[in-house]
């Protein structure tokens, strides 16, 4: 029982992280929207952002977005293998190879990081300076994400063909 809670926890830890990279960008975009300053060529939005603050931050959702999707698809089809013993699990396992491509383009996007380089080609420099430290490494908890996931289907895979060998 034991393996197979950490099982489930490595498989739910996908969209958590996820939601967790948004949050922690949002975190970095409006530190870096009100150490700015008042800007009238930037103003505020009503949601705490400048207007490059808030294009950013769809940048980031979206991002967020599709590995969010993907991790959650990738956790339905670990806990899906979990359940079943032998019926299925072939095609379960190429639906996770599918799903692997969107997780992929979201961890690439994020590790490209485009808040600061869209910053600076908006000609924002302050805003990308004013960036704390800790948004280049949000990256990290998608790759995280993704590592765990990976363990989690290796693991629920393990289970299910040892359940499917074992006599009824």
């Amino acid at each position: 029982m034991r393996g197979r809670t950490g099982t489930l926890i490595l498989l739910l830890s996908g969209p958590v992280l996820a939601a967790a990279y948004a949050a922690v960008n949002y975190a970095a975009l409006r530190t870096a929207s009100g150490a700015r300053g008042p800007d009238p060529a930037d103003p505020m939005t009503s949601g705490g952002l400048t207007s490059l603050g808030s294009d950013l931050w769809w940048i980031v959702r979206g991002i967020a977005l599709v590995a969010g999707v993907a991790a959650a698809g990738i956790a339905v089809v670990g806990l899906l293998l979990l359940r079943r013993a032998a019926r299925g699990r072939g095609a379960l396992l190429v639906l996770s190879g599918v799903l692997i491509l969107p997780y992929t383009l979201g961890l690439a996007a994020a590790v490209y990081n485009p808040v600061p380089g869209l910053a600076g080609f908006y000609d924002h420099q302050a805003f990308a300076d004013a960036l704390p430290p800790y948004q280049w490494f949000s990256a990290l908890l998608l790759l995280a994400a993704a590592l765990a996931q990976a363990i989690g289907m290796v693991r629920a895979y393990t289970a299910a063909r040892t359940a499917s060998t074992l006599p009824r």
